[in-house]
């Protein structure tokens, strides 16, 4: 029995043994060896290897992939008109040189985002210092990129790591002067808008004016006009009626005597008192100048 769970410990550790003496690398890891602190091997493939059991030999794994480095704030720099502008960049890099990356950080990622992290600040600072506002934001941004890609790779190399890309996400300026910005293109759009509104109420009372003397002008033309037309068709309507009513004087009267029986009986509440043996009546009475000889007789 005693044989028994021996050769079973035995073999439980055996098998520990051999596991501690085999490891995987995956195709997203670089593997370093190293024992007793120093470094033996890197690993650069994927596959299965062997190394000594612990603590003879151990495997650090170092991630292979391109990683990001983003601020989380914005930085504030200063250009070179002595303007304060808000910064917020990131950083594409991986590492490149694995022994020389756990040499300077021990394999662990934290510090070596904080040196990149210090690289990237202090090469945002010597290339914006050089240049204008408007060259940081449009003018010459690729220029300012490359040249700080161009710096960042050169420092990121003696430390084991190689850079991807520099990009620039937001360039703008800090509160204070965006409000100050804000207000100056708030003025002078409420300037223009204002100029454009006098000028126009200008126009549109010059239009108005202008309206009004031709309506003015229109009016008394066609009143002159009318009035001639009038004027010439009364002294037509004149002479028609004196030349018929000379021909036929007693029809003149009769005419006349109903224009005024049709102006006097216009409405039927109409009343009127008059003698009957008026002038008014005459054509009442048959024919007018029989009353007008009888009335003679009398």
């Amino acid at each position: 029995m005693n044989r028994i769970v021996a050769a079973l410990i035995a073999g439980f550790i055996a098998i520990m043994l051999l596991s501690s003496t085999v490891f995987v690398v995956d195709q997203r890891k670089y593997a370093v060896v190293f024992a007793l602190g120093e470094v033996k091997d890197v690993i650069r493939e994927p596959g299965l290897y062997f190394k000594l059991p612990p603590p003879f030999q151990n495997v650090l794994y170092l991630d292979k992939r391109i990683l990001t480095l983003d601020t989380p704030e914005p930085e504030r720099f200063i250009t070179a008109e002595k303007k304060n502008i808000l910064v917020d960049a990131y950083v594409k890099w991986r590492i490149g040189d694995p022994l020389l990356y756990f040499r300077s950080f021990g394999g662990d990622e934290n510090p070596a985002r904080n040196r990149m992290s210090q690289i990237v600040k202090a090469a945002l600072n010597d290339e914006i210092t050089k240049r204008t506002v408007r060259e940081v934001i449009s003018g010459q941004r690729g220029k300012v990129m490359e040249a700080i890609l161009a710096k960042v790779s050169a420092e990121a190399k003696a430390i084991g790591v190689e850079i991807i890309d520099v990009r620039l996400k937001r360039v703008d300026y800090v509160e204070q002067i965006n409000n100050s910005v804000y207000e100056r293109m708030k003025s002078e759009r409420v300037r223009v808008a204002n100029e454009l509104r006098s000028t126009g109420s200008a126009d549109s009372e010059k239009i108005r004016a202008d309206a009004d003397k031709q309506r003015t002008v229109i009016l008394a033309e066609a009143y002159r006009e009318a009035e001639k037309l009038r004027g010439e068709g009364d002294a037509k309507a004149s002479q028609i009626y004196a030349e018929a009513f000379g021909r036929n004087p007693e029809f003149y009267k009769f005419y006349r005597s109903l224009e005024a029986y049709r102006a006097t009986f216009k409405d039927k509440g109409d009343v009127m008192v008059v003698d009957s043996s008026s002038e008014f009546f005459k054509y009442f009475k048959g024919n007018g100048s029989a009353g007008s000889a009888g009335a003679a007789k009398k």
